[in-house]
């Protein structure tokens, strides 16, 4: 069901994008946003796991440096019969983690320093349960290619709010001419909304999922939860330097400078309600 859910929500991001391309646009409209849906998505489906990885400030870490977290990723990697992934510290107080890579082939794993001073055995071994579930789950391609056409269905407005300052862009024999209007006004409001709005509802499943999957692959949600609570926590106290597209990854939406919005349009669904399912498992299994 949660796999259906993501599927009909990514169609109706791509059905967005052509419909306001379309729209502003007519025939050429249309022609130009899947050309940029899938020039974008391109990008994110070979690069987003380095962007991600850079704008973190992540750095590689050896089994030398940190053999608790070795030993912790090693045994689950192979209990959920995945590849090893590359490992990486990111030097910051704040405790958080975040998955990123396009396949398990390359996954790489990023967790903060606050997160091993912070995290008990039980407690990491739910992390990075969680994180792994993303890379088997193939949770990052899905949210790398949702976030690719929200960004694109707001270029195509924004480039159709200049070009109906300019007399608009759309053909003179399309049976459907881009600009001007209400119509036109309305979606450039609307349009870039819903497909946020569409986005964080991908990125919200994909959390709920994890949780579940990450659970099961330790064997039992207890450490997970604790963990849970325990980032919640820290993270409305320690602010982290991260940028807004690197902390939706993150298992914990982080306290970032400049964040004003939430509940709505976060890209997390609520702590309280993700421990709540995790200790539903526990009455029910």
């Amino acid at each position: 069901m949660k796999t259906f859910k993501t599927a009909f929500l990514l169609t109706a991001l791509t059905l967005l994008l052509l419909f306001v391309g379309q729209a502003f646009g007519g025939r050429n409209g249309m022609t130009l946003a899947l050309v940029m849906a899938v020039i974008m998505n391109g990008t994110a489906y070979f690069f987003s796991d380095k962007i991600a990885l850079m704008s973190s400030g992540a750095q590689p870490i050896s089994k030398e440096q940190s053999p608790r977290l070795y030993a912790v990723m090693e045994r689950l990697a192979a209990k959920a019969n995945l590849p090893m992934p590359k490992l990486y510290m990111i030097p910051q107080p704040a405790p958080n983690a975040f998955a990123t890579g396009r396949n398990p082939s390359h996954a790489s794993v990023a967790v903060t320093q606050g997160l091993m001073e912070l995290m008990d055995d039980e407690e990491l071994e739910g992390v990075i349960a969680h994180e792994l579930s993303h890379v088997r789950n193939y949770d990052i391609l899905t949210s790398s290619i949702a976030a690719t056409i929200a960004g694109a269905i707001t270029w195509v407005a924004h480039m159709s709010r200049w070009a109906m300052i300019f007399g608009g862009w759309g053909g003179r024999d399309d049976n459907r001419e881009g600009g001007g209007g209400l119509e036109a006004i309305l979606m450039l409001i609307l349009a870039p909304l819903a497909a946020v709005l569409l986005q964080l509802g991908i990125s919200r499943q994909r959390e709920y999922q994890a949780d579940a999957s990450g659970a099961k692959m330790v064997g039992h949600p207890y450490g997970l939860m604790r963990a849970l609570e325990k980032l919640g926590a820290y993270n409305k106290k320690i602010p982290m330097d991260i940028s807004p597209s690197t902390s939706a990854l993150c298992i914990v939406a982080p306290l970032t400078a400049g964040q004003f919005l939430t509940g709505l349009f976060s890209t997390h669904p609520p702590l309280a309600e993700r421990i709540a399912r995790l200790q539903n498992m526990t009455i029910t299994r």
